[in-house]
């Protein structure tokens, strides 16, 4: 299984070389199937989700844009089968895991990745991990997160705790973002206490690669591993 967990994309050539890498095509010859869904939940001007696409075309990739919430399971499995390469947008990381479900997206996606790339950007990097209660919306109400199954940190009716699982460790995207204040060190290394797994911290220049449960991480930032293994 090969997988790219990112902040924020193909932010710089090391992450798009990585990438590329784990494709094994030149991106002109790589179709790409692009999910926004995640970004439904959020309001406001949405620059950074129309920013995200065009980093990946910008690079040369065939895009194609799947929306999980408007695509009949059938046709879903279609157009994944044909596509090199998954990335999975950011936004509500509890209303992407719903719709991941409902639409029959998480059961198919494993024997997808026997011969495709996963990637995420922020909250398709977390819902890729062990555990959701490092998003921001279970840090900010931490009473509110009980366990996978509880259901008010997204919208009404259209959230959930659980995740893919394709890794045994936790992502926490934005590291010392301007934009997200509980991406913090001291509130992290805190956080972590709490947790059993590790935590990958990454800010928007960092990324995590995995080839067959390996993980590597690639940066031309900065990036913290909590819970280390071999500690």
């Amino acid at each position: 299984m090969k997988l790219l967990l990112t902040s924020n994309g193909l932010f710089n050539d090391s992450i798009a070389h990585a990438f590329q890498e784990l494709i094994g095509k030149e991106p002109k010859d790589a179709k790409v199937v692009f999910i926004p869904t995640a970004a439904n939940a959020e309001r406001g001007n949405k620059d950074w989700l129309i920013d995200d696409l065009c980093r990946i075309k910008e690079r040369g990739y065939v895009v194609d844009i799947v929306e999980l919430t408007a695509i009949r399971t059938g046709d879903l499995q279609r157009v994944l089968e044909g596509s090199d390469a998954i990335f999975v947008g950011g936004g509500n990381t509890f209303y992407l895991s719903y719709w991941m479900q409902k639409s029959g997206f998480s059961k198919m996606l494993p024997r997808l990745l026997e011969a495709r790339v996963y990637a995420g950007i922020s909250a398709g990097s977390m819902v890729a991990g062990h555990s959701l209660t490092l998003a921001s919306q279970a840090i900010e109400n931490p009473q509110a997160f009980v366990d996978e199954d509880y259901e008010l940190l997204g919208p009404a009716g259209e959230s959930s705790g659980e995740t893919l699982k394709l890794v045994d460790f936790l992502v926490r995207p934005h590291l010392n973002s301007r934009y997200f204040s509980v991406a913090r060190k001291e509130l992290l290394e805190e956080k972590a206490k709490q947790i059993d797994h590790p935590i990958y911290a990454l800010d928007d220049n960092s990324a995590v690669k995995v080839v067959d449960g390996e993980a590597e991480v690639i940066s031309e930032g900065d990036w913290l591993l909590l819970n280390s293994p071999t500690e």
